[in-house]
Parts: C-alpha cells; sequence; structure tokens
C-alpha cells in the first residue's frame, strides 16, 4: 500500500468521548481512555482530545479538564486537550484558570477546544445553572475568556486569571454554521464535522477562510475535519465496527436516553421498529469505513476537497481491541511515523494493566 504525499503531510488525531460499555462499570471507560491515549501516543496521532458530557448512561466523560490533565500525566509529546469544554455550562474566569493549571503543569502540549452545547434535558441545564438559549451568548462568553489570557477582559475590572493571564496555548472552536463564523471573526481554529454532511460542510469552511480574521490566536485559518473512520481487514468488517454506535444515536433519538454500547451481534439480532431502523440506517450513512486502501482514498479525497489542516477521528466502538487494531490500521494507512503493523508489541492494548505515569514535557512543538 502506498501512501499519498497528501495523507503523509496531514496531521491525524483523537477524540475519545469515554463511552461506557453493557456489563461494564463507568468508572473503566475512564481508565480505558487514559489507556487508549497512551496507544495514540506510540502510533503518532498528533493530539488527544476528551469530551463533556452530563448524565449520559453512554457517556463517562463529564469533567473533560480533570480527564485532559490524567491523560497528560501518563503520556509523554502527544498533544491533549478538549473536544469540547462547552462554554455555556461553565463561568469563563473558571475554564480560564483551568486551562491555565494544564497548560502550566505540561506547557507546549494542551489545547482549548471548546463547544456551544447546552445539556440535553431542562433538569441537565438547571443542574449545571444554563438555561435553553444560552448558546446565544457564547460570542460574548468566548470574549470574555480570551480575555482572561490577555488580560484585557473588563467584564470584572480588577480581577485576574491566574496562572491563566499571559499564557497563549491553541484555542479550537467545534462548530456548524453559526459557529464556524464566531471562529473566524476571533482568529481561532476550527473544527468541523461530521463527515456525512459534507457539501454543507465545505460551505461552512469556504466561510470561515473567507471571513477569518488574524488574531494573537492564530496567523492563519486552521481547519480540522472530524468524524468516525473505521478500518478493517475487510469492508464488511470495518462497518461492523460502527452499528453499536449507530444504534446508540438511534435509541436516543426514539427513547430520549443515550445508551451505552451494545455488541454488534446483539444489534444485528434486534428487532428494530421502523422509526428505529430509520434512524440507524441514517447513523451509517457517509461514515468512512473499510480496508487500509479504501479508507486512504477516501481520506485523500476528502482531504483534498476541503483542504483540511487536520483530521479529528472520533470513532467508537464495543470491541475495544477491534477499535484499536482500527486506529493501528489507520496509522498505517495514513503513513504515521509511530503507526507499526498489528503484530507490534510496542503500543499498550486496551487490557493493559495500569498506565506508565509521565512528568510534564518541555516540548514545545507547534500545534499547527
Amino acid at each position: 500500500m502506498s501512501v499519498t504525499s497528501r495523507l503523509r503531510t496531514t496531521p491525524f488525531s483523537i477524540l475519545d468521548r469515554s463511552r461506557t460499555r453493557q456489563g461494564r462499570e463507568r468508572s473503566q471507560a475512564l481508565r480505558d481512555t487514559v489507556r487508549f491515549a497512551q496507544a495514540a501516543e506510540a502510533l503518532g496521532y498528533h493530539r488527544f482530545w476528551v469530551s463533556e458530557h452530563h448524565s449520559v448512561p453512554g457517556v463517562a466523560g463529564s469533567a473533560p479538564t480533570v480527564l485532559a490533565s490524567a491523560v497528560a500525566a501518563a503520556t509523554v509529546r502527544i498533544r491533549v486537550g478538549t473536544g469540547g469544554v462547552m462554554l455555556p455550562n461553565h463561568r469563563p474566569l473558571v475554564v480560564a484558570e483551568q486551562f491555565g493549571v494544564l497548560e502550566s503543569l505540561f506547557p507546549g502540549r494542551i489545547d482549548m477546544g471548546l463547544g456551544r452545547s447546552v445539556g440535553f434535558t431542562d433538569g441537565i441545564r438547571r443542574a449545571l445553572g444554563a438555561e435553553k438559549d444560552a448558546a446565544r451568548d457564547f460570542g460574548a462568553q468566548l470574549d470574555e475568556l480570551l480575555g482572561w489570557f490577555t488580560g484585557e477582559q473588563d467584564a470584572h475590572p480588577q480581577v485576574h486569571a491566574h496562572p491563566a493571564e499571559g499564557l497563549r496555548l491553541p484555542v479550537f472552536i467545534l462548530a456548524t454554521g453559526a459557529g464556524a463564523d464566531l471562529a473566524a471573526r476571533a482568529g481561532l481554529s476550527l473544527v468541523i464535522g461530521d463527515l456525512r454532511g459534507r457539501d454543507e460542510m465545505l460551505r461552512a469552511i469556504d466561510r470561515y477562510r473567507a471571513g477569518f480574521r488574524p488574531s494573537a490566536w492564530s496567523s492563519a485559518p486552521y481547519v480540522v475535519v472530524s468524524g468516525n473512520v473505521a478500518v478493517a481487514d475487510t469492508t464488511e468488517e470495518a462497518r461492523r465496527l460502527l452499528l453499536p454506535e449507530a444504534w446508540s444515536m438511534a435509541h436516543s433519538r426514539t427513547h430520549g436516553v443515550f445508551p451505552p454500547l451494545a455488541p454488534a451481534s446483539e444489534i444485528e439480532a434486534r428487532e428494530m421498529t421502523e422509526k428505529e431502523r430509520g434512524f440507524y440506517e441514517r447513523g451509517l450513512r457517509g461514515q468512512l469505513y473499510g480496508t487500509e486502501d479504501e479508507v486512504a482514498a477516501a481520506l485523500d479525497e476528502l482531504i483534498e476537497r476541503s483542504d483540511a489542516d487536520e483530521v479529528l477521528v472520533t470513532t467508537s466502538t464495543y470491541d475495544r481491541e477491534a477499535l484499536l487494531d482500527s486506529y493501528r490500521r489507520l496509522a498505517r494507512a495514513a503513513g504515521l511515523s509511530g503507526g507499526p503493523g498489528p503484530a507490534s508489541g510496542s503500543v499498550p492494548t486496551a487490557t493493559s494493566p495500569g498506565f506508565a505515569h509521565a512528568g510534564p514535557s518541555a516540548w514545545a512543538g507547534h500545534p499547527q
């Protein structure tokens, strides 16, 4: 298999949502995330991000900055961040302080990824102290947050965010639609997906690039495209990796609860209602899956069409060993420098005991 120059020069990164699995403790999902980050680093991935979800049975990651700290402590050089902290759920001062601590402990390795989502239900929003329309204030919250780092915020005179003030770290906006415009106005990097809405995604990317204003955070537009990518020995095996997540999405759309991942064999045997089947099939459309050659060709085309600077892979599945094998194969298909073959013993497995803690790294490679 030959790797194109476009793939070889494009950074590949991972967002792990700490998905829970049927029959396993929620806490295990968080420990698995830390081990997964070690594997991602060994394979040559550029970043490893964690997410924020509240009162969701299928996701254990509710405190992304805490989890990011554990990931950074267990790795040495891979960039670590959030995909993302949902700013409407938090006071900007507290977010600045948390990232200031992370950047101080792990200098040159921390990314601040921010999103606009609020809690899924009224009950969650009330518990978080957020309103349903809180996302409308995202632009003002973002300005205040960045001002805590520059020392230029004027909403709270004589108040300072220590140790964040004076620090600079990469800032990313997770966005579709209006979020892309906000990222352009603020001069921040853009994370956009998923891979199913390509025409809409491409239009938003064009709008972002056209409206980008250079800032203290980024001198030029930077686009990260995100979505599910599954790689296996055969096309059908790769598709089966996507079934657990597709069913979880279908269940959440029809029952209002996002459940833990179930085995693919159980999902294949399930009797679905017409409504469930419709959401399930839609959840599988447009995903990138296949053999290494098939996925490499599809990714090469996607990067060419979008002119993406980076690819963020968000795949989850029930079988963690199969998931790690998919990421191994993707690393090889993309020509990542650390990507060994499946037989290599240098990459931790999902069942490796413990994790090797590493102290703060002085590595200061430019994030872009």
